[in-house]
């Protein structure tokens, strides 16, 4: 049996603008204040886990504790099937420079690396995320989504972040890159896990 959220207010234990518009969407059906980490100017936790759900609880906990509320932290990346599942819970270090995050050069990286193995097309990728909402007791729950999809290039469309430019899902002719907010957030990864997250904790 999954803990009800019962709260009034919510922290987002995240530092990442494209992460924080897109689960702040999500959670605008509810009457919730929700506030971010970086509004409350807590420090981004070394994320020091081999999972996604690793780090999720993580990030969760200590926002919780730190702030004495509920919080929600989401660990997220890509999966390349020709890439034995790289860059996975690396996916936002393949964009670190010394002047931050540059995701140009992280699909470069990607694609570059498809092209010098020669992976055979269509090159098969997942989107993952898990959601971590954790209390100041140090209960946690955990959910999980995954979208299955291709890499394509060059990159497509400035809608989205991250990898979204060269991420087209299975089904579909655009890329999360291209898709309208609105549509990508009815259909990604982040959507599947909070589907789950609000199927166990909101209702």
């Amino acid at each position: 049996m999954t803990r009800r959220f019962e709260g009034e207010k919510l922290v987002l234990a995240s530092h990442n603008a494209g992460k924080l518009e897109e689960i702040r969407l999500l959670l605008a059906p509810f009457p919730l204040a929700v506030i971010s980490a970086k509004e409350l100017g807590l420090p981004v936790p070394e994320e020091t886990e081999s999972t996604f759900a690793g780090n999720a609880r993580l990030k969760a906990l200590a926002a919780a504790k730190a702030t004495g509320l509920p919080a929600l932290a989401d660990d997220s990346g890509l999966e390349v099937e020709a890439l034995r599942g790289a860059p996975g819970v690396l996916t936002a270090d393949w964009a670190e420079t010394p002047d931050g995050r540059d995701f140009v050069m992280a699909m470069t990286k990607v694609w570059e690396r498809l092209e010098t193995m020669k992976a055979a097309f269509p090159r098969r990728a997942k989107f993952c995320s898990t959601l971590a909402l954790a209390w100041p007791d140090e209960h946690v729950e955990v959910f999980t989504g995954q979208v299955a999809g291709q890499i394509v290039w060059p990159m497509r469309g400035e809608v989205g972040h991250g990898y979204d430019p060269i991420f087209r899902p299975e089904g579909y002719n655009q890329t999360f890159g291209e898709m309208d907010p609105a549509q990508k957030n009815a259909i990604s990864h982040r959507a599947v896990a909070f589907k789950k997250l609000v199927d166990g904790c909101f209702k």
